[in-house]
């Protein structure tokens, strides 16, 4: 490769793979000084540096000194061999002398073409950790490929992800081929390229959902206060909206029911309450205890925790089946909530 093709496929790389140019030229430098040491053994031990003209690919090499009071290797000189250079140096200053290196022998050719591989692989891989690590905490959808060790491996585009066991529901299974929304939970670096964790458990993607489903969440006109949930079974989700002539659970809902469907079709039939939000703790708690009706309600503001009467056949509902409604509702307001049926109870504290 002569000098202007270098330069030329230094600029496809960029083009075509996004990779950083400057990135690639100083790969290719550092390649050209592992190869010179290789094929000098003079300059085997030596600080050997390329530089590469950006514009018509020449390129030069240097030993590079660094001058002391008292060398020790050969990277290093003495000041007064500096001075011999330029008097106006000193202990800690840095220079260069041009060297004109042997050809490369097939060794170290082979080696420079591993290095600027291997800086490839690493533009690569960091170019695709990026773009992901950008996408942390959205929602996208992916395509199962197969099942490894309990791991369900995703396809997301580009790359393959993973939903470890801990990001599943339990129960729910897929075939490859299936498309399914995923959550994506965490972006880590790795040498072979980045590991893409993706969630169908996590509560972020509830929220992310109705982002997708519903145009006043995603400008801001009504707004997710706060998600409950426990994966695969039941959720619930508080809104507010600010603009008293505008309904948060109407919004969430949609036309008969199309926006809520849509969430619960991406969550595997998921059931989702959608609670009205309130800065009144009663108020709050109240609708947070939905379906059930609530008859009246005591809260100890101090001690955080409230008793609350239900009618009496209500009393299971409000409880849920294994305490699930009870406990989403104290998860999403944060308030201990004792449940009392009506005709039995005294509010007292």
């Amino acid at each position: 490769m002569d000098n202007m093709e270098l330069i030329a496929a230094v600029n496809m790389l960029e083009k075509e793979k996004g990779i950083d140019r400057e990135y690639m030229m100083n790969a290719i430098e550092t390649a050209l000084a592992i190869a010179y040491r290789k094929s000098s053994p003079e300059l085997k031990d030596a600080d050997v540096v390329v530089k590469i003209n950006r514009e018509n690919g020449f390129s030069k090499a240097y030993k590079r000194f660094t001058v002391c009071e008292e060398p020790e290797n050969l990277g290093e000189c003495s000041v007064e061999e500096a001075r011999e250079i330029n008097p106006e140096y000193e202990a800690g200053d840095v220079f260069m002398e041009e060297i004109d290196p042997k050809p490369f022998s097939r060794i170290a050719a082979q080696t420079a073409k591993q290095v600027v591989l291997q800086k490839l692989r690493e533009a690569e891989s960091g170019k695709l950790y990026n773009e992901f690590r950008k996408k942390e905490n959205t929602v996208t959808t992916g395509i199962v490929r197969r099942i490894d060790k309990n791991n369900i491996i995703v396809d997301v585009g580009d790359f393959e992800a993973v939903i470890p066991p801990s990001e599943q529901i339990e129960g729910e299974s897929f075939n490859p081929g299936d498309k399914i929304k995923l959550y994506i939970a965490k972006v880590n670096k790795r040498n072979y390229g980045p590991e893409i964790i993706v969630s169908r458990s996590n509560s972020g993607i509830v929220g992310k959902l109705f982002e997708s489903e519903v145009p006043e969440i995603t400008d801001g006109t009504v707004e997710i206060k706060g998600i409950a949930r426990e994966p695969g079974s039941r959720t619930k989700i508080a809104v507010y909206a600010e603009n008293p002539n505008i309904d948060p659970i109407g919004s969430c809902v949609g036309q008969r029911g199309t926006r809520v469907q849509a969430v619960v079709d991406a969550l595997g039939g998921e059931k989702v309450d959608i609670i009205k939000w309130s800065e009144d703790p009663a108020e709050y708690i109240s609708a947070s205890l939905s379906p059930a009706k609530v008859v009246s309600i005591e809260v100890n503001e101090e001690e955080h925790i409230c008793n609350v009467l239900v009618p009496a056949f209500q009393l299971s509902l409000a409880i849920g089946k294994e305490g699930q409604n009870a406990r989403l509702a104290a998860k999403l307001t944060g308030w201990k909530i004792d449940i009392k049926p009506e005709e039995n109870v005294s509010l007292e504290f």
